[in-house]
């Protein structure tokens, strides 16, 4: 990267607001890290604690989805990675994350925030209860499950998310959160 394109990345940060940008490979400690600086960051801008906790938990849930699905998959360093922002434009907090996921998975995903998109908040308690009530074998991931739910409940919009296929077998999947 030149160093005059520093200057337009930055700008472009600027221009929508983004208090936080990541690229790259999300390791436990990595997440935690740059949480732990999200969490002071927003302190310092005078967030609220509910809008700290919010945030944060999102953060966490999206991050900690790109590390488990990179890891069960085995990907490479290059497909492994994530990318998140965070921004925060007319007191809402917008998180935006994404990463390589096979065909399917992006599909299937796709599909699953798009009927979540439709369920108003109370239908989205119900659905989340009921999930909380299902018997989990021991070790299952709920995939996509709770996590989910709770990101679209506590969304203030519903979840907006897009996929965009990269080859025959692999496609980038973005999900949008605002709060």
């Amino acid at each position: 990267m030149h160093p005059q394109n520093l200057l337009l990345l930055r700008n472009l940060f600027e221009q929508h607001y983004i208090l936080l940008a990541f690229n790259g490979l999300f390791s436990a400690s990595l997440i935690e890290e740059i949480g732990l600086a999200l969490r002071k960051h927003l302190e310092a801008l005078s967030a609220t604690p509910t809008e700290v906790t919010d945030v944060f938990t999102i953060y966490i849930e999206l991050t900690q989805n790109i590390r488990h699905y990179s890891k069960k998959k085995g990907l490479s360093d290059e497909r492994a990675s994530g990318t998140i922002t965070i921004s925060r434009e007319q007191n809402r907090y917008i998180i935006n994350a994404g990463n390589v996921v096979e065909m399917a998975d992006g599909e299937e995903l796709f599909r699953r925030i798009h009927e979540l998109a439709r369920l108003d908040k109370l239908e989205l308690k119900a659905l989340w209860k009921n999930q909380m009530r299902q018997p989990r074998a021991p070790g299952a991931s709920t995939g996509a499950g709770l996590g989910l739910i709770d990101m679209a409940r506590k969304a203030s919009q519903p979840l907006v998310a897009s996929f965009n296929r990269l080859d025959e077998n692999w496609g980038f999947f973005s999900l949008q959160v605002i709060l």
